[in-house]
């Protein structure tokens, strides 16, 4: 028995039916059949403790090397069958501590992710140290033309670059964006309501002066509006600015 058909035994031994049909409507993209529904706490666990037998990468016991061996093995093993496959892919690239590696596997794994969740999911952890090294892949994925590659991209923006190192210019790319996908529409209103909690002065000119599209400018608002960290006041105006389909 390989890896992937190992993993996939103990992903099916924690099978919940009623919570795949539940997972399914939540992502349109995704056969029902390919969702075998096991929670993400699960998966989680799963992949912390696939990494913790790798040796959290330090390699330094053949077992470690045999273990590290069996996760590249199911990490090459794409695309893969099922969703929550495809979330353990995810959990397990966003544990791995050696940024150049993760950088790897993140690049590999963004044309095989096919829904919103495995790709708002991915976030690995070494990118909070080393953001600024982001920045030129991000432009990349921003310009991909992969739905889900450019969902990624804005949000790593949104997750490393809305607070101490934020830029007008990183916001300008977001507002470049033109898109007919639902999904990359809604990561780019995600981004600039979360912009305007953190940043309002500096992003709302970007409202007012119509610099989204109007679908996507009217959900930004909407989500702003949605916000604990939003004023009273910068909700009135925000309605103010609400606008019309062209």
């Amino acid at each position: 028995m390989n890896m992937t058909d190992k993993i996939r035994e103990e992903l099916f031994s924690q099978q919940d039916e009623a919570y795949a049909r539940f997972q399914s409507r939540l992502m349109p993209s995704v056969l029902p059949d390919t969702v075998i529904g096991v929670r993400t706490p699960a998966l989680r666990s799963m992949a912390g403790r696939m990494m913790r037998e790798a040796g959290c990468g330090k390699r330094e016991r053949q077992e470690d090397v045999e273990e590290q061996e069996n996760i590249e093995m199911f990490l090459n093993d794409v695309p893969h069958q099922y969703f929550e496959e495809n979330q353990l892919h995810a959990f397990l690239i966003s544990l791995e501590k050696d940024f150049e590696r993760c950088i790897r596997e993140v690049e590999a794994f963004l044309p095989w992710i096919d829904n919103w969740a495995t790709c708002d999911q991915l976030s690995p952890r070494v990118f909070r140290k080393e953001a600024q090294k982001l920045l030129p892949y991000i432009e990349r994925w921003i310009a991909s033309g992969h739905t889900y590659t450019i969902r990624f991209g804005v949000g790593m923006l949104m997750t490393h670059f809305l607070d101490d190192r934020f830029e007008l210019i990183y916001a300008e790319e977001v507002a470049k964006i033109r898109s007919d996908e639902y999904y990359v529409n809604m990561m780019i209103a995600w981004y600039f309501a979360t912009a305007l909690a953190k940043q309002f002065d500096r992003v709302l000119p970007f409202i007012e002066q119509n610099r989204l599209e109007v679908w996507t400018h009217n959900k930004t608002i909407q989500k702003a509006i949605e916000s604990d960290r939003i004023t009273p006041e910068q909700k009135e105006y925000l309605r103010t600015l609400k606008r019309r389909k062209e």
